[in-house]
């Protein structure tokens, strides 16, 4: 199928950690319509990287796995310096996005009034998350004093899709799945203007082993108050 050139100006990031199985499959959808893929091994010791380029994506290697934060942080340095890159996408490896809810995104970022818009599986989206996944996901939006101010319900969710002046501001230090807080409360710092998006999230039975332990979730809550406390 050839790639819609409309989307020049358009990179996905997809931090990527032993997805070989997957990746291919992943990248070559994702190319189907945007051409821009960068994909970030981060310290993968299966064939993930080989897999990635094989089906058109830049890869970037990270010599050791620094976490999804770092490798999203990885992903923007490298589609930020490409010329005419305008439009930043963070994309998840292990086939749970998908690429109609990116192409909505983007056209809601295209109307001009917002800088950031965020997937959420809780406002009007088909969801299929397990309900011990919902409660969590839902308690740690709540918790959090920046996403409460932006009116945000699902804070965590890894579709995102953003300008270049977040693209240029955007400075990970949380390596982990923390990283999600972090980026809301940097969108909260600099005030970027933010908006949710109705997405679906696809559960299979790969990307539920690939997915983080429920603890994760009140682990991000808790090191979103630390960094709070250590910014202060």
């Amino acid at each position: 199928m050839p790639i819609d050139t409309s989307y020049h100006d358009v990179w996905i990031v997809i931090p990527a950690f032993n997805e070989a199985t997957i990746i291919g499959d992943v990248i070559s959808d994702v190319r189907s319509v945007f051409p821009h893929v960068v994909c970030v091994d981060d310290g993968s010791r299966d064939d993930t990287a080989q897999q990635a380029f094989a089906a058109g994506a830049h890869v970037v290697p990270h010599p050791v796995n620094l976490g999804q934060g770092a490798a999203i942080q990885t992903g923007v340095e490298y589609a930020r310096r490409q010329p005419g890159a305008a439009v930043f996408v963070t994309f998840d490896a292990d086939g749970q996005h998908q690429v109609k809810d990116v192409v909505r995104m983007i056209d809601r970022l295209s109307a001009d009034d917002v800088d950031l818009v965020i997937g959420t599986r809780f406002a009007g989206a088909v969801t299929h998350t397990p309900p011990l996944k919902r409660i969590i996901l839902r308690a740690a939006a709540f918790l959090s004093p920046q996403s409460r101010a932006l009116g945000l319900t699902d804070a965590h969710n890894g579709l995102r899709v953003f300008d270049r002046k977040v693209a240029d501001s955007l400075n990970l230090t949380m390596s982990g799945m923390s990283h999600a807080g972090e980026f809301i409360a940097l969108a909260y710092e600099n005030q970027w203007r933010v908006a949710e998006e109705p997405v679906e999230i696809l559960y299979t039975d790969y990307s539920k082993s690939k997915g983080q332990p429920l603890l994760n979730g009140v682990n991000i809550v808790f090191d979103g108050l630390l960094r709070r406390r250590l910014s202060r």
